[in-house]
C-alpha cells in the first residue's frame, strides 16, 4: 500500500482498502469472539466504518476501550454467523458495507 506496510500480502484493493483472504480457522476464532462479546453486551451500536482513517479508527479504539467498549471491524457474513442466537441477531439486515460492531457490557441509560 502507500505506507509500505501491506506491500507483501496477498489480496485485492477495493476502495483503497486491502482485503486478504481469512483461513477457515482465522474465520472461526473471530466468529467464536464476536458471538462471545455480542452474548455479554448490554448494548450493540452498527456503523458503517467507510471513510475512518486508519488515525481516526486508532482513536475511536482506544476510547472505546477506556470506556469498556469493544470495537470490531468484521466482515459481514461472519458477523451475521456470530450473531445467529444471541439477542442481537436482528441486526443482521443491517449489516451494508464495511461494518464496524461496539459491544458495550455497561448499561447503555
Amino acid at each position: 500500500g502507500r505506507d509500505g506496510n501491506h506491500r507483501n500480502l496477498p489480496g485485492f484493493r477495493h476502495e483503497g482498502v486491502i482485503t486478504v483472504p481469512l483461513a477457515l480457522e482465522g474465520k472461526k476464532a473471530i466468529v467464536a469472539e464476536v458471538s462471545e462479546a455480542a452474548k455479554g453486551a448490554l448494548s450493540v451500536v452498527v456503523a458503517d466504518s467507510r471513510g475512518v482513517t486508519v488515525g481516526k479508527m486508532t482513536d475511536l479504539r482506544k476510547q472505546a476501550r477506556e470506556n469498556g467498549v469493544e470495537l470490531r471491524v468484521v466482515r459481514n457474513t461472519l458477523a451475521r454467523r456470530a450473531l445467529e442466537g444471541t439477542q442481537w441477531e436482528c441486526l443482521n439486515d443491517s449489516f451494508v458495507g464495511p461494518t464496524l460492531l461496539a459491544f458495550s457490557t455497561d448499561h447503555p441509560g
